[in-house]
């Protein structure tokens, strides 16, 4: 078992939500990404947040770059997962998948 806290429902999907978005990833796409995903309305202050505990963590790093995607030139600051978030995020699938092993009356696989 990694000594590392395990990550919250939240940050997980910050983290895959950044993932999927690759160099595009700031703030208002992955609110965009949630949402679409998720279904439930995503506060951008919430991912904001997330996406700051997550840099302390060392699980994204950060730079600002312009944005000039819209038309008018805008420096954001664009995220991208760490190889430390990728090693996370494994784990923490396959903590799931041991979890979820064997559950077949929640699943309903017959095998």
């Amino acid at each position: 078992m990694p000594d590392r806290p395990a990550l919250g429902e939240f940050e997980h999907h910050v983290l895959l939500a950044v993932l999927r978005l690759g160099n595009d990833a700031f703030t208002a796409p992955i609110v965009e990404e949630l949402e679409r995903r998720t279904g439930p309305s995503v506060a951008p202050a919430a991912v904001y947040i997330a996406l700051r505990r997550l840099e302390k963590r060392e699980l994204v790093h950060s730079a600002l770059r312009t944005d000039d995607s819209a038309g008018a030139t805008r420096e954001r600051r664009f995220v991208a997962v760490t190889e430390a978030g990728v090693a996370q995020l494994r784990d923490a699938r396959s903590d799931l998948r041991s979890l979820w092993d064997g559950l077949d009356v929640l699943t309903g696989d017959d095998a």
